[in-house]
């Protein structure tokens, strides 16, 4: 029996093809928000899930950046437009709910739109924790659970349908499983409504 990792690694696998067409119409909107957040980070940098490599182009000179993601179509979508021009850049699969990297290895973790995704969250998050050195930065463009009534609950009806199309979760907790991870020092900025949310993390362990 295929485990829920696999189960989401295979839906990714299968829309890595048109992906970029199914952003189209937030495109708009996230780029703005993707120039924002990439210019947080700094030094030696992990983003977590790359996808089809859409931040690529915003990061700032002199950062060297290892950018992963559990899925091999989204990774040769990304290797194919990038590899060869932004040479700061390493691409490697690797699922952030159990990664190889030694303790306190990065400056600096980006996540776009991610964690609506990972299988079981906290442990994805408690693995950047562990990876991200002391007083590091973790910057995060994620969506979440309204916490509006009405919206929320319509989160919640309609959260079915994506979660068997690609396996993203529109009414995810994600503030709520940063503190379960550890992080204590959470900045966040609402950009729409108060469901798209530009994240701020100091990993003060």
């Amino acid at each position: 029996m295929k485990t829920k990792t696999e189960k989401i690694q295979k839906r990714y696998n299968r829309i890595s093809i048109i992906f970029d067409l199914m952003e189209k119409p937030m495109q708009k909107f996230s780029e703005k928000w993707r120039e924002e957040i990439i210019a947080e980070v700094y030094g030696k940098v992990l983003e977590v899930g790359v996808g089809t490599g859409r931040n690529i182009p915003y990061y700032p000179e002199g950062v060297n950046v290892v950018a992963i993601d559990f899925s091999e179509g989204m990774l040769k979508k990304a290797k194919a437009k990038f590899e060869n021009t932004f040479k700061n850049v390493t691409f490697i699969k690797m699922d952030v709910q159990q990664m190889d990297f030694a303790d306190n290895t990065f400056d600096s973790v980006l996540t776009s739109c991610v964690f609506c995704s990972v299988p079981i969250p906290v442990q994805g998050l408690k693995e950047i924790r562990r990876v991200t050195k002391p007083n590091g930065k973790i910057v995060m463009l994620e969506h979440v659970r309204s916490s509006k009534r009405g919206l929320g609950l319509t989160m919640d009806v309609l959260n079915p349908l994506p979660l068997y199309l690609y396996g993203a979760n529109i009414n995810r907790d994600t503030l709520g499983n940063l503190k379960k991870a550890g992080f204590n020092h959470i900045d966040v900025t609402d950009l729409w409504m108060d469901i798209f949310k530009k994240i701020i993390v100091i990993n003060d362990k």
